[in-house]
């Protein structure tokens, strides 16, 4: 019994790491459409309370190597020791386990009593649970399973359609399809109930099937895509990457060098012609327009490009008695004049402000500043020329919703800018940048990437990553870049396939459980 279940935790740690190496920095792709073959293997035969002990340990093993670059980052910039950082992201690890994950892995057992079943509910179940996970307690839709195919380019096209969860669905698919019919060439058993070779062969012909079906439907868009491109308008975008220490950003003594140096930057792009110069997030750091000299000092350098900027800078503004902090992005005309701004709408917790904070007290934030961010307003655009921006600071870029909005609202060219110091050379600002990808893809808009200390770069409309930056080095980069209007299924529509699934979900869950009560014996009798 104990032997069982040691090869039983084994099987699950193995499946959580497989599956975090299908992600960056690693990025073995292919790896995705195995990694959940233990997982499954060690959900057959047990109980919903079983099930969800097994998906806990199977989440717990996922998140704590996908995420491992918290710990530096709270080391570093939140210091802490070493061995609290580790408690926290375990902790973190335990959560996401306990309310995605683990509910995932009971309900399923619980509503795939039957091999039919259980094969066409795990990839509705998987991806129902990766949406409750993109708005939960404000969400965290990290490295979802169709992320990791980011790769692949032809496979992703179909988020203009079903949005990245369309390509978890194949993902998830794909693997319950190869688990049964690995159970039929072993003739074992599912829950006690025979897997028969038609159903294996049905399984993976469909799975194969629609796979091949999304990547036909790929190549035909890139095709469809490349062409409204090259006759579409374009803008040319500079991107400035300053390379500023996180250590040193906020010390009054390197504000004078900071400013100087992203004005240098920008300066030398002038050959290029750039129309819209583009800086990180925070990359001015005091508060532009309200403290004077640094104010003075950036408006002046930047005035020698005659162009336009897009400048990431904290902000304050009087409210009520108070003072509300914000995580701010400046549009500045050639002449010095702010043509308008946009205030990040989705705060990171603990990061930008302290939830709970009334009832613990102790919980601080990473972030140095005098105090909680407040929110802007969701899908603010920004007029610039006849243009519409659509705009996104840092953590926003994981949400598909907040990009989706953006479109809706006339934003032809989409912007992300993020300071990634925080996490140095690690996985993080690897799989940072690869999530900006499917915002790209899912509104056919192209994306420009402002990272402080990297990775920086373009992507088209095709998720196409284009004069990418390396990490830790200055750069200044500039290209045009073309300015599609037209929306996507995915845009009008949003997350109805996620919603359905999830919708699906419950009710499958709901409809197992009543059939485990009527299949239960009465009291007394055996």
């Amino acid at each position: 019994m104990i032997k069982a279940e040691i090869k039983a935790w084994a099987g699950l740690v193995l499946s959580g790491l497989l599956l975090t190496a299908a992600f960056p920095k690693t990025s073995f792709d292919g790896l995705a459409w195995l990694a959940l073959l233990p997982l499954l293997w060690s959900l057959n035969g047990t109980t919903p309370k079983e099930a969800f002990r097994r998906g806990f340990i199977f989440g717990i093993a996922h998140f704590c190597s996908l995420l491992y670059w918290l710990i530096p980052t709270m080391v570093i910039y939140g210091h802490l020791p070493l061995p609290l950082s580790v408690g926290i992201l375990f902790l973190f690890a335990c959560v996401l386990s306990a309310v995605f994950v683990a509910p995932m892995t009971c309900g399923f057992v619980t509503a795939g009593r039957t091999p039919l079943r259980a094969l066409l509910l795990f990839p509705v179940m998987w991806v129902g649970f990766e949406y409750l996970r993109a708005f939960l307690f404000t969400g965290f839709p990290w490295a979802l399973l169709g992320y990791s195919q980011i790769p692949r380019l032809q496979l992703i096209q179909l988020s203009d359609i079903v949005g990245v969860y369309g390509v978890s669905a194949l993902i998830a698919a794909a693997n319950a399809a190869l688990f049964f019919g690995a159970l039929a060439l072993l003739r074992r058993d599912w829950q006690g109930a025979l897997v028969t070779g038609r159903l294996a062969i049905a399984g993976v012909a469909v799975a194969a099937g629609l796979v091949a079906l999304a990547w036909g439907y790929g190549g035909w868009r890139i095709a469809t895509i490349d062409r409204l491109a090259a006759t579409a308008p374009t803008v040319r975008v500079a991107i400035i990457q300053g390379n500023i220490e996180q250590s040193q950003k906020w010390d009054p003594a390197f504000q004078a060098a900071t400013i100087e140096k992203y004005v240098d930057l920008s300066l030398s792009t002038r050959d290029r012609e750039p129309e819209l110069i583009v800086w990180p997030e925070s990359a001015a750091p005091f508060y532009l327009l309200r403290e004077v000299p640094p104010t003075r000092m950036l408006l002046e350098g930047i005035a020698a490009a005659n162009t336009y900027f897009l400048i990431g800078a904290p902000a304050y503004e009087p409210q009520g008695p108070g003072v509300a902090y914000y995580n701010r992005a400046y549009l500045i005309g050639p002449g010095g004049r702010v043509l308008g701004h946009y205030d990040k709408a989705h705060l990171v917790p603990f990061g930008e402000y302290t939830p709970f904070k009334d009832y613990l007290p102790f919980l601080g934030k990473i972030v140095e500043h005098v105090g909680d961010f407040a929110a802007g307003p969701k899908g603010r655009v920004l007029d610039w020329r006849d243009i519409k921006l659509g705009v996104q600071i840092c953590y926003e870029i994981i949400f598909p919703q907040h990009s989706r909005l953006l479109a809706q609202n006339g934003a032809r060219l989409l912007i992300t800018i993020t300071n990634d110091a925080w996490y140095g050379t690690t996985a993080g600002p690897h799989q940072h940048f690869s999530l900006a990808k499917l915002r790209a893809v899912e509104n056919r808009r192209a994306l420009v990437r402002a990272a402080n200390t990297g990775i920086s770069g373009f992507i088209d409309p095709v998720g196409r990553e284009l004069d990418p930056t390396d990490l830790m080095a200055e750069a200044a980069v500039a290209r045009p870049l073309p300015l599609l209007d037209a929306e996507t299924l995915y845009t009008r529509c949003g997350d109805l396939f996620a919603a359905g699934c999830l919708a699906l979900s419950i009710v499958g869950v709901g409809s197992g459980w009543r059939s485990a009560r009527r299949s239960r014996p009465a009291p007394g009798r055996s």
